[in-house]
């Protein structure tokens, strides 16, 4: 006979038999603990790993054998002791008594079943039947737990609530805008947003995957052209959290390299509204590395330096032997590079400017201090793009791209 009829039982506080002190019994014992049941364990001897749970008073444990009676007061019996005719006369009893038991060695002739079960956040159980057949209940619930984990299964919670509680934002660094270089946690914030408010750069192609009714509200930020204000932006994330709503706001590369994160974080702090920061691969390193140009390299430097375009110009480098790597630096290419030379850098330094990296249409344009803003022209080079300064910039014939991703 195969379960028919799927049921999730609270335990807490209730009392739950235990027959049995092998590895079978620890396991169930500990299951039950976990869920807050009073656990009662009856077996002769038990081993190391029901020994610490008595001893963390976590279950209570008589060493004898199961006796006639033990199951009154219970609200459910499993038993576990590998003797078949032991485990018949605790299930036989719990039956006269109307009392579902689990038999872990003959689950075949079982009134009640353990399914594998998978955990997700907010009380989200997967329990998964194999038909007797644990090996497959295990492979299919690691699969689901796969899948709640890195967001690829739809976790957000959908029932209104009455008066719901203060909501949450969470700061989500995209990466460089390919879907695959999305980390594990941000993917799994994503399958639970509520509202999504993401930028220009972020990996736009993952909003295709959530939910219709997920909120996405678009602030992208051009060269010369803010759909929204910052201000703006924070009122929207402290808005829809006080709203009982959780809300990912989803940028390109990480939110504290050049993302304006803190500010957010800080508005969000300010108004009394949970905030999460979740680091993303900022584009300053992985889009070079996307065109087969390692920032440091043994014998070439062991440094660089991050920029703004809109800033570094003003304060140029005078260490040449230092990475430079300027992001959103295509409108002021040719003051950059022209300050650099001023400061004392060879017009023989390779320069690169990598567009769109990680996407299917990357491009790499090479030159030197003195020759890029003319090379960068003649191909009519567009934001986003980020530029790197240094001789690392020649590994590149070497290398070549490196660029795995399709999306």
């Amino acid at each position: 006979m195969s379960p028919n009829y799927p049921l999730v039982l609270d335990v807490a506080g209730r009392r739950v038999l235990v027959v049995g002190g092998g590895p079978v019994a620890a396991r169930r014992a500990a299951e039950l603990a976990v869920a807050q049941a009073d656990v009662f364990v009856v077996a002769p001897r038990i081993c190391e790993a029901l020994s610490e749970l008595v001893e963390a008073a976590r279950v209570e444990w008589e060493a004898r054998e199961f006796s006639p009676g033990d199951t009154a007061g219970t609200w459910l019996v499993q038993t576990a002791t590998g003797d078949a005719t032991t485990d018949a006369a605790v299930a036989s009893e719990a039956a006269a008594s109307r009392i579902w038991c689990v038999q872990a060695s003959t689950g075949a002739i079982s009134s009640a079943w353990t399914p594998a079960v998978a955990r997700g956040a907010d009380g989200v159980l997967i329990s998964v039947s194999g038909g007797h057949d644990p090996g497959r209940a295990k492979a299919i619930r690691d699969a689901v737990a796969a899948g709640i984990e890195t967001g690829h299964l739809p976790i957000r919670p959908t029932r209104t609530v009455p008066n719901p509680p203060m909501g949450s934002v969470h700061l989500v660094g995209g990466g460089p805008g390919a879907v695959g270089l999305l980390t594990v946690r941000g993917r799994h914030l994503l399958a639970q947003a509520h509202v999504v408010v993401v930028d220009r750069l972020a990996p736009r192609a993952v909003l295709s995957q959530l939910a219709d009714e997920v909120e996405i509200i678009d602030c992208g930020k051009a060269p010369g052209h803010h759909q929204m204000t910052q201000d703006e932006i924070n009122t929207v994330l402290i808005d829809r959290a006080r709203q009982g709503l959780r809300v990912v706001r989803l940028k390109g590369g990480d939110p504290f390299v050049l993302g304006r994160g803190a500010e957010e974080v800080l508005a969000c702090q300010a108004a009394g509204v949970p905030v999460e920061v979740v680091p993303g691969v900022t584009s300053a390193i992985s889009v070079p590395a996307a065109a087969g140009i390692p920032l440091t390299h043994r014998g070439i430097t062991s440094s660089f330096t991050v920029l703004s375009g809109h800033d570094g110009i003003h304060q140029p480098a005078t260490d040449s032997t230092r990475t430079q790597v300027v992001l959103m630096g295509v409108e002021q290419l040719g003051q950059y590079t022209a300050a650099l030379i001023v400061a004392g850098w060879p017009t023989s330094t390779p320069v690169a400017v990598i567009e769109r990296g990680w996407l299917p249409d990357q491009r790499t344009t090479v030159g030197v201090l003195s020759d890029i803003r003319e090379k960068t022209a003649e191909r009519n080079v567009i934001s986003p793009a980020v530029v790197v300064v240094g001789d690392v910039v020649a590994l590149r014939t070497q290398l070549g791209d490196l660029n795995g991703w399709q999306s």
